[in-house]
């Protein structure tokens, strides 16, 4: 069985990483590359947008979305989602921490499993001590909090159903929820070990201080989704109304 899917790359500052990523996408199996790639600057600073531009006029595949001011990874991962072509969506880090080579197994997963979402666990993380362990600690929390079941919902590897993403509540943030917020929506997750590598060049975007405080925040409101239920009841909704829809059209024409 082939799975259509879409892999969106946001970046920020990614002028380096760009080209040996996409070299090693391009190196994936034939029936499990992905049908296009979807390139979002988020508003770099850099020579991202102009590297970005050279490599999509060389590859017909690829396809380039430049956010007009910096709005953060969320908004650059759904901008991708909405422009996507096919029913599911994966993403993947733009600095190269996260090693493409996995996105066919989590594929599999998804296909044998049923799952709306397959989700990464990161192996061996390669990051600072300092990081790891700020990430230690908010994937702890959020787990016995939220209890969605996944020690590492911030990896960048995720493959999930486009139309379900789409309907999740938007929020900037929200890519490090996402298994939660599938769960919440009435969907099923499942979750992978996945390779995790050092950053080949530059510096990361996040602040560990600043990403913990907009953290909670965030599992606050996440967790008042969960016991509100209202995403669920907004899928349910969306699923009558498809069922419904036919029928009406049917007793117009009788």
């Amino acid at each position: 069985m082939r799975m259509q899917y879409s892999l969106v790359i946001p970046a920020h500052n990614e002028a380096d990483n760009l080209p040996p990523l996409l070299a090693e996408i391009a190196a994936l199996p034939p029936f499990r590359r992905p049908a296009e790639i979807i390139l979002v600057d988020d508003a770099s600073e850099d020579e991202t947008a102009a590297v970005m531009a050279g490599l999509v006029a060389a590859n017909p595949r690829l396809r380039l979305l430049r956010l007009p001011r910096r709005s953060g990874q969320s908004a650059a991962m759904l901008a991708g989602a909405r422009a996507a072509r096919s029913p599911w969506v994966a993403t993947i880090d733009a600095d190269g921490e996260n090693d493409p080579a996995d996105l066919p197994p989590m594929i599999e997963l998804a296909i044998a499993s049923g799952a709306d979402l397959v989700g990464g666990l990161r192996r061996e993380r390669k990051s600072s001590g300092s990081k790891q362990l700020a990430s230690h600690i908010a994937n702890g929390l959020r787990r016995r909090v939220l209890k969605d079941g996944c020690s590492d919902s911030a990896c960048g590897l995720k493959l999930v159903r486009r139309d379900l993403l789409l309907r999740l509540p938007s929020f900037n943030g929200m890519h490090r929820f996402l298994p939660a917020l599938v769960q919440i929506a009435g969907g099923h997750t499942r979750f992978i070990g996945v390779n995790d590598r050092p950053r080949r060049h530059g510096r990361s975007n996040y602040d560990n201080l600043g990403r913990a405080a907009r953290g909670l925040i965030d599992m606050a409101g996440v967790l008042w989704l969960k016991r509100r239920g209202l995403a669920a009841a907004v899928a349910a909704a969306e699923e009558a109304a498809r069922i419904e829809e036919p029928r009406i059209r049917a007793g117009r024409h009788s």
